[in-house]
């Protein structure tokens, strides 16, 4: 596409997440224009079109697919509509930019990257935001060798979102609307695996400690109802460069706070990423060699230092005819790929080897 081209926008579930991030980012870009919107229901498509200053509404999504006035179909919806939205927005010759917890399972997620694969069209999901900061240096640490032998990789992740028992269940608790995705397990493995390389088997427990809640954010009705994903889960994994996994998820971590992180420990040295969100500052690298006596910050270099970019990202690679931005669709298939395989050793009690048959 030309860089003079006009790239025209139409959002499927224009929620809190696009009017935060999306459409302020896709304003700053030149040369795109925000062309329509569905949400859930009449009212909230014209609800959010007022908001955003888009001109037009459609009476649904497979009409926004459709229509000629639309380059690119932008998902903001819950992960149960990715995969439908997403393969047939790209079977119609759009691009797509798509939420991420990409899809229900990762049968879902196949159907989404094979989509992609023929359809020759642009495709990325939402990237975490969590360890953008220092992304860029963490992949030149570890690919120059500053820890050597990869021995161990610990991952942290606790957060307070269901500590309350009488707080309604939240969708991402719920199977058919969330499907395997649970807490940040899909983030935290796209991280990991795009620093470190693929998993090869994963053995995982969870439970759910707060089993029933009020059901009030997902329509369920009055009364308690069951919570469906676990709010603890534990994984154990080994990598394809020979190292050990160990990873902790809790979302009843109440005083857990930071620092959640990301540790590699190898033959030369270890690295400790501290968690944080994509603002300057936020987040930290933390370094050592065996001979030296402490763990010391790593000054990332404002050269290699990244914000929060997806949506430039995105329209720079409609642009230049670039298929895979990260993160792509296959990025987004092999964090899907170790989610489902978690959950079929939770419930089989077995190790589950990867790839997935």
């Amino acid at each position: 596409m030309a860089a003079s081209e006009t790239i025209r926008v139409g959002f499927i579930g224009a929620g809190a997440i696009c009017r935060q991030r999306h459409v302020p980012g896709l304003r700053a870009q030149p040369g795109v224009e925000l062309v329509g919107v569905v949400n859930s229901t009449p009212e909230s498509s014209a609800r959010a079109a007022a908001e955003y200053g888009i001109a037009r509404t459609y009476e649904s999504p497979e009409a926004l697919i459709a229509s000629d006035d639309i380059d690119v179909v932008w998902i903001g919806t819950q992960p149960f509509l990715h995969r439908p939205y997403s393969v047939a927005a790209l079977e119609a010759g759009k691009h797509v930019f798509c939420q991420a917890r990409m899809a229900l399972d990762y049968a879902d997620a196949r159907l989404m990257h094979d989509a992609w694969a023929r359809s020759g069209r642009t495709a990325m999901l939402c990237p975490p935001p969590h360890y953008m900061r220092g992304d860029r240096a963490m992949r030149r640490l570890l690919g120059e060798g500053y820890v050597g032998s990869v021995f161990h990789v610990n991952i942290r992740h606790f957060i307070e979102d269901y500590v309350d028992p009488n707080a309604p269940v939240h969708w991402r608790q719920v199977a058919s609307i969330s499907g395997v995705n649970t807490m940040h397990l899909g983030m935290l493995f796209e991280v990991v695996q795009r620093w470190l390389g693929t998993l090869t088997s994963v053995s995982a427990t969870a439970a759910t400690h707060i089993a029933e809640r009020p059901g009030a954010q997902t329509n369920q009705g009055a009364g308690q109802t069951h919570v469906e994903r676990p709010d603890s889960v534990a994984v154990a994994g080994t990598m394809a460069n020979g190292a050990i996994l160990a990873a902790t998820f809790c979302g009843v971590g109440r005083f857990g706070g930071e620092p959640n992180m990301v540790e590699v420990y190898g033959s030369e040295g270890t690295i400790r990423y501290l968690a944080g969100l994509d603002a300057p500052g936020s987040g930290k690298i933390l370094i050592g060699k065996r001979s030296d006596p402490a763990l010391h910050e790593y000054v990332i270099p404002a050269s290699e230092e990244v914000g929060w970019q997806a949506e430039a990202d995105f329209i720079n690679a409609v642009r230049e005819g670039k298929r895979d931005p990260e993160p792509s669709f296959l990025d987004g298939l092999h964090y899907m790929e170790v989610t489902d395989a978690i959950f079929h050793s939770v419930a089989s009690g077995r190790a589950v080897p990867l790839p997935l048959g």
